[in-house]
């Protein structure tokens, strides 16, 4: 057995960065931007106005000063001629400033009669975003990053309809065994629900892969052959069950058979131990165990930054933090155990069942609760490492 930063090298050096693609800026929300983009104008575009109110000199803002109003500035709609001495404009919020005028005096602050203000209140702070205030043209949002609602928004205003992204990776994902059955499908008295691809499904599309959930692999070798013929033309192609020793574990077998490049088999870490992962048919391969917790902390542990490095994120694994124990520990075994966990304001406690087949408990968690190997009994209020689910 490797360790599991062993492990986690050996994956990343399957995952390289896929293409870039030019996708519709209202496409572009989750995906990762690929190149820097540049704004193509200011913004504000002119100076504007940030309230309601006149358009003045800022040498006429005295108490008391009187104006006479000569037109109007409103959103889309600029006032086109000079204000001069001892005139104003009506403008409102967002409005171009007209030619002659850098400050603009709140509608609380002005009496009018008729087409007469005067300025009733000291002023201070000209009530005017500059051009340019926000953005300029040449401003660069730097790659990669993942696009979220305020980068598109960003990116609109910068008037940037197409945006440069990292392909998504596509995943293929195979279930394995006899004992499956399609959610939905009539489970016969020796079977259960396939839910590891389902859930791997919604864990790596929330990643930002595309995943395709495969026909579940029977335990020959013939259908095993099927699924990954199937699979050709994947980026990462991941199996869940038959990775492991027993008679009716194939996978890596079959995948041996057809020409798999092993980069390694079995981790010492649990749950997850019979982790197998390699190159087949140019595709990165990993074979996950079947039960469906290990499958989903492998997912977390591993698949998820892989899918990081393709979308060229980075291939830094991402760090543990830190939290208090509510409740003691026992000794930890030589694997590095990934505990079901919960963390609250009181601090981090792990659940007593650990089972790698109970899903209902990795549901309840919102950590995994990190042991190293060999990691000796830990009192309550001690600190220990997890990581976020």
């Amino acid at each position: 057995m490797i360790t599991v930063d062993e492990a986690r090298a050996l994956l990343m050096a399957l995952a390289d960065p896929l293409e870039v693609e030019e996708v519709p800026l209202t496409e572009a929300a989750g995906r990762v931007l690929a190149r820097p983009v540049t704004a193509r104008r200011n913004q504000p575009p002119f100076a504007a106005s940030a309230m309601d109110g006149y358009a003045v000199n800022s040498a006429e803002t005295d108490r008391h000063s009187m104006l006479q109003v000569i037109g109007e500035s409103a959103a889309g709609h600029g006032f086109e001629g000079k204000v001069g001495a001892g005139q104003a404009v009506r403008i409102f919020t967002g409005a171009p400033l007209p030619e002659g005028t850098d400050f603009v005096v709140i509608q609380e602050d002005v009496s009018r009669t008729g087409n007469v203000i005067t300025i009733m209140e000291d002023q201070s702070g000209s009530n005017v975003r500059a051009e340019g205030g926000d953005f300029s043209t040449g401003t660069t949002i730097d790659a990669p990053l993942r696009l979220g609602a305020e980068h598109i928004a960003l990116l609109a205003a910068m008037n940037i309809p197409t945006v440069p992204v990292t392909r998504k990776p596509v995943v293929a994902l195979i279930s394995t065994g006899d004992e499956l059955v399609m959610p939905g499908d009539t489970p016969g008295p020796d079977q259960i629900i396939a839910s590891n691809t389902f859930g791997l499904k919604a864990m790596l599309e929330a990643a930002g892969a595309h995943a395709r959930i495969l026909p579940i692999a029977r335990d020959t070798e013939n259908s095993l052959k099927t699924a990954f013929d199937l699979a050709r033309g994947a980026d990462l192609v991941i199996t869940i069950g038959g990775a492991s020793v027993g008679d009716h574990d194939l996978v890596g077998q079959v995948a041996g058979d057809l020409g798999m490049e092993r980069s390694f088999y079995k981790v010492a870490m649990r749950p997850g131990k019979p982790l197998m992962a390699g190159r087949l048919h140019g595709m990165a391969m990993v074979g996950l165990p079947g039960n469906p917790v290990s499958a989903m902390v492998c997912g977390e542990i591993f698949i998820k930054p892989m899918i990081q490095a393709m979308l060229g994120l980075g291939k830094d694994a991402a760090q543990p933090k830190t939290a208090r124990l509510s409740a003691p520990l026992t000794k930890n075994g030589p694997r590095q155990h990934y505990m079901r966990a919960r963390l609250t304001d009181d601090g981090i406690t792990a659940f007593d069942n650990q089972d790698s087949a109970m899903l209902s408990v990795l549901a309840q968690a919102n950590t995994l609760l990190i042991r190293p190997p060999h990691d000796p009994e830990r009192a309550a209020g001690e600190e220990v490492a997890y990581l976020p689910l």
